[in-house]
């Protein structure tokens, strides 16, 4: 077994469970805080390429990406998925939908503007403050 999984080399449980993880996310954030955040700050990897991870990175849901041409099919997609339309969803012919969308769950329908989504610590949005208000606001 993996010694990062709880066993040492000669297949014995350490003693007390101490790194025995509850779930898989849970055993990636304990990696991540104390394996590789201290080699990125070390080595001031934040500064060059890409923030931290925060724990809304670690805790919400696995997300798709759509991307693709102009009346292609994304919107509809999405809308066989959900089996319903969603606030903000519009299908034509012409660009409709030429802006950065989120689809998530939720208990009420309704739309969050995008320089809202940024602020929220318990959302994996926070990241994409960086590309401004006119990205977060179309």
């Amino acid at each position: 077994m993996f010694s990062w999984m709880g066993r040492q080399a000669g297949g014995r449980e350490r003693a007390g469970g101490a790194d025995a993880v509850q779930t898989v996310t849970g055993g990636l954030r304990s990696l991540y805080l104390r394996k590789v955040l201290p080699l990125e700050e070390a080595y001031r990897f934040h500064e060059f390429h890409s923030p931290a991870l925060e724990d809304a990175d670690f805790d919400n849901k696995p997300m798709i990406l759509l991307v693709g041409q102009y009346s292609t099919g994304k919107t509809t997609f999405i809308r066989y998925l959900l089996e319903q339309d969603f606030p903000g969803m519009r299908i034509g012919p012409e660009p409709t939908t030429d802006s950065f969308i989120a689809v998530m769950y939720g208990e009420s329908e309704g739309n969050t503007p995008g320089n809202a989504l940024v602020v929220d610590p318990k959302k994996p949005f926070r990241k994409l403050s960086r590309f401004g208000n006119a990205f977060l606001n179309r």
